[in-house]
């Protein structure tokens, strides 16, 4: 059973979404970048409450912008995703979680050492140059089922 309900279109989607965020940090920082997605979609909890799809995920605007950078920059299609980032995403679709990122739901690149905490949430680890950040207890439980 999959993590999350899905169509090939979103498996495409988010193919992109990850190659746009960390291609520079291969195959493991794409599927880093891919559990963020999921667990976003599975919170339905603070700021991301009521999301149900992933297109809904991706372009999320909090704050008058878009979550995602490479939304933001308008840069998510650059390219068509290949096959190699399709599987990628598939496998977070289906049952891809590690560590770091395995409950995170925000991550970014500071250009800087991690801070401790990203709006309040506490640092989860770091893969190459992107911090990942968890919940804390209370704050969206639901990340931690499934």
């Amino acid at each position: 059973m999959p993590r999350v309900n899905y169509r090939s279109s979103d498996v495409a989607l988010m193919a992109r979404m990850m190659r746009a965020e960390a291609e520079g940090e291969g195959k493991l920082g794409m599927l880093m970048v891919g559990n963020v997605i999921v667990n976003r979609l599975k919170a339905d909890c603070s700021d991301f409450k009521g999301l149900r799809t992933i297109p809904q995920v991706i372009f999320q605007v909090q704050g008058g912008n878009y979550s995602f950078e490479a939304v933001q920059k308008g840069n998510v299609f650059y390219q068509k995703a290949r096959t190699s980032e399709k599987r990628l995403a598939k496998q977070n679709l289906e049952y891809w979680r590690q560590h770091p990122s395995k409950y995170s739901l925000w991550y970014f690149n500071p250009y800087a050492p991690c801070p401790a905490t990203w709006y309040g949430q506490p640092h989860s680890g770091q893969y190459k140059q992107h911090c990942y950040y968890e919940p804390k207890a209370g704050v969206c439980d639901s990340v931690y089922s499934g």
